[in-house]
């Protein structure tokens, strides 16, 4: 029994630490909805969940397909979802807090080359595409505003990409309204959406009034898109041109645990100098507003990454490595206390039973009978079985046996002279006594 309760118990503390360990080092899953009308974003985010996982990092991500950058924040709003990649001006963010800028997208309000139109107030009475309407909206809206334009008779329709050549040459609009990130795979895709020009490129109109919507919303900032961005010789545009930004974020939800969000943090950019090669917008991954009047706000595990306050394992396990010592050793003492208890209908020790021995002279020598004598020699045969059954190893083990034996031979001769004397008295014989 010794031997499978030791076995039992290496067994026990073998599992509950294997079974702490698969936990500890087991991988968190996040799900992630992303959306964007090119499908490029959804490419990325799937080329840093492969990297995560080849890492072998403690946070890997599961992406939930959206069409758009309004549905992934439909998603991630409705709580569908741990992770999002939204636009900084679409959707319900209330419970978003930002892990990372993933993008930058600028606003480009475009004219064919040659127009007429340079400036917002040369929009009246025009029609102007917007590619992804449903995602522009709210930018609609603040121009609508800022601008009056709904008195100037402009109006706004959406446009898919592969339509802006054939509603220009058509003069169905007369201007296009685009948001995207400055990088060159998505200025290629501007140019080609005009006819080509030696002389002059398309016209980029300036939002002077960009300052005063940025106080008003602050999803948006002012920006400047520097001189020479669609063409450089000749440059186009001719000078840096005033415009509205937004930005694209990795926003998680507020319940997630801070530690999970610092390591996801850490291992996004970690993967990010990994891919940038490949991904050459993924350099646009960048810190965000780390204030806490930010307009998302940083969520806390992200901003202990930034901020290089993450805990350490000592620092998260600290208190538990030091208690246990402290909760095992009373354990070892409960368990020692359940074993003793146990053993209580066992052979007694030889202490025990010398003192059972010692114990049985006092009644020999105030029996009254012959009957009590035999149950007290009973009694003594079976504390020395009791010890014979024992093993008996060491010298100091051997010496217990013998104090047993004199005890036990001892009380032999008491039991012998009490019955004499007990004979004695029943046959009348004086002043019988039992010898000490």
């Amino acid at each position: 029994m010794r031997v499978m309760l030791v076995a039992g118990v290496v067994i026990l503390a073998g599992g509950a630490s294997l079974f702490a360990w698969r936990w500890y080092s087991k991988p968190t899953t996040l799900t992630i909805a992303v959306g964007s009308l090119d499908g490029e974003a959804s490419k990325v985010v799937t080329a840093l969940a492969s990297k995560l996982a080849q890492q072998k990092a403690p946070v890997r991500l599961s992406m939930v397909e959206a069409g758009s950058a309004l549905d992934a924040a439909n998603a991630f709003s409705s709580g569908k979802v741990d992770l999002a990649v939204v636009r900084g001006d679409v959707g319900d963010l209330s419970q978003a807090q930002a892990v990372a800028i993933v993008a930058h997208a600028v606003v480009l309000l475009v004219a064919p080359p040659g127009s007429a139109i340079t400036d917002m107030a040369s929009l009246k009475r025009v029609a102007v595409g917007v590619i992804g309407v449903d995602g522009n909206r709210r930018l609609i809206k603040v121009l609508t505003d800022e601008y009056d334009l709904t008195r100037s008779g402009v109006t706004f329709k959406n446009l898919a990409p592969a339509d802006v050549r054939r509603a220009l040459d058509a003069k169905e609009v007369r201007a296009v309204l685009i948001m995207m990130p400055l990088a060159e795979k998505y200025l290629t895709l501007l140019r080609g959406l005009f006819p080509p020009s030696a002389k002059s490129g398309p016209v980029l109109i300036p939002i002077e009034s960009a300052g005063a919507i940025a106080e008003k919303d602050r999803a948006y900032e002012s920006f400047d898109v520097p001189k020479g961005t669609l063409r450089g010789s000749p440059a186009n545009p001719a000078d840096d041109v005033t415009t509205l930004r937004t930005s694209f974020y990795l926003v998680a939800q507020k319940k997630l645990d801070n530690d999970v969000i610092a390591d996801l943090t850490e291992s996004l950019m970690n993967a990010r100098r990994d891919l940038i090669p490949e991904y050459p917008l993924l350099g646009q991954i960048s810190t965000p507003d780390t204030d806490a009047s930010a307009y998302i706000p940083l969520h806390p595990g992200a901003a202990a990454f930034y901020n290089g306050t993450q805990e350490s394992f000592l620092d998260q396990w600290g208190n538990i490595i030091f208690l246990t010592p402290m909760i095992l050793g009373g354990l070892a003492s409960a368990i020692a206390a359940a074993w003793k208890f146990l053993q209580a209908g066992g052979p007694p020790s030889r202490e025990e039973a010398l003192d059972a021995l010692y114990a049985l002279g006092r009644r020999i020598r105030a029996s009254s009978g012959l009957a009590e004598l035999d149950e007290i020699e009973g009694e003594i045969d079976r504390v020395l079985q009791g010890q014979r059954g024992k093993e008996i190893a060491g010298e100091e083990e051997a010496r217990e046996a013998v104090a047993l034996n004199v005890a036990a031979h001892r009380l032999e001769n008491l039991i012998h002279d009490r019955r004499l004397a007990l004979a004695a008295q029943q046959n009348g014989v004086p002043n019988a006594q039992t010898p000490t």
